[in-house]
């Protein structure tokens, strides 16, 4: 049986990808430190015994007993309404957070696979986003705290691959929805939905021109486990190419919902992204992965999740 320790477990990516390997037939070990993961979205797995949970961060010394077979570097705030709020804390996982991690899978000789992310390229002057582009981020703006600390990540992990031989993976993840996102996350889609569901206006910052790509969760998952399990040892874009305006998408999730809500408008925060959309080449040349549920589909099973949330 393979020994998984997963950072960020009780989050929404962290806590989709426990589930995916425990159903591979895996031991998970779940770690967080809960500054803005929930266990709830863990709970179902607390009765197995092939899961096991630690309340810790791993910006301090990580121990972990035993053998391990593969780390899933998960652990940070991903939303500006979180990072905005403990910028300290989100470097500090990105930088010292990853060291440990690194750290860690030499120890232990595991592979390792780091969550990056698409703000590594920042406001993008390259359209779509491919892994050669090297990015156009502010480090001394707001978003920096985040936009960074994942540019340091993907640098360290780097650094220990070419250096010390450590297996190593780097996925650079696009925009993603599903169940188990906070209703209060901040970011585009929940904000909408909750919006939405609770009769309020929706809010478009700008003129709403901006894109986005949103990729459902389980799509998502599978090609993250399919980086791991492969031998590439370069960034890969993992994401869903299918732009959409914010306007478009705010009328989208009305138009879903049923709701009178209308669409208000506010100034657009400083350096926010005017497009997103990843060049998925290498992820379905290396990976054989693509996408495969289309917005509507994902969309309708994330409102339903939503409501369940509202109603309890």
């Amino acid at each position: 049986m393979k020994k998984v320790l997963i950072t960020g477990a009780a989050g929404f990516l962290g806590s989709h990808l426990c589930d995916r390997f425990i159903k591979e037939g895996c031991h998970v070990i779940g770690m967080d430190n809960l500054i803005t993961g929930n266990l709830d979205n863990i709970a179902h797995l607390f009765k197995l015994k092939e899961f096991e949970f630690y309340h810790h961060d791993v910006s301090t010394f990580i121990h972990v007993p035993g053998d391990l077979d593969y780390i899933l570097h998960f652990a940070s705030p991903a939303s500006p309404i979180d990072y905005l709020k403990i910028p300290i804390q989100t470097l500090k996982v990105g930088s010292l957070g990853t060291h440990n991690c690194l750290g860690l899978a030499k120890a232990k000789k595991a592979r390792i696979l780091v969550a990056s992310t698409s703000e590594v390229y920042g406001d993008p002057l390259v359209h779509p986003q491919n892994e050669n582009y090297w990015g156009n981020v502010n480090p001394i703006g707001p978003r920096g705290v985040y936009d960074e600390a994942k540019r340091f990540q993907e640098a360290m992990t780097m650094a220990y691959h070419t250096y010390h031989g450590l297996e190593t993976r780097i996925v650079r993840i696009f925009n993603t929805y599903g169940p188990r996102m906070r209703l209060d996350d901040g970011r585009a889609l929940p904000a909408f939905m909750s919006q939405a569901l609770t009769g309020k206006d929706l809010t478009v910052f700008g003129d709403g021109s901006q894109t986005r790509s949103f990729c459902y969760v389980d799509d998502l998952i599978e090609g993250i486990y399919r980086l791991l399990i492969s031998d590439y040892t370069q960034p890969v874009n993992v994401g869903n190419p299918d732009e959409v305006s914010l306007l478009d998408f705010a009328k989208e999730i009305i138009a879903l919902t049923g709701t009178s809500s209308e669409i208000i408008y506010k100034p657009l925060p400083k350096d926010d992204p005017k497009q997103r959309q990843p060049d998925i080449t290498k992820a379905k040349e290396i990976l054989d992965w693509q996408p495969k549920v289309n917005r509507s589909e994902g969309l309708q099973r994330t409102l339903t999740y939503f409501k369940e949330k509202l109603e309890k």
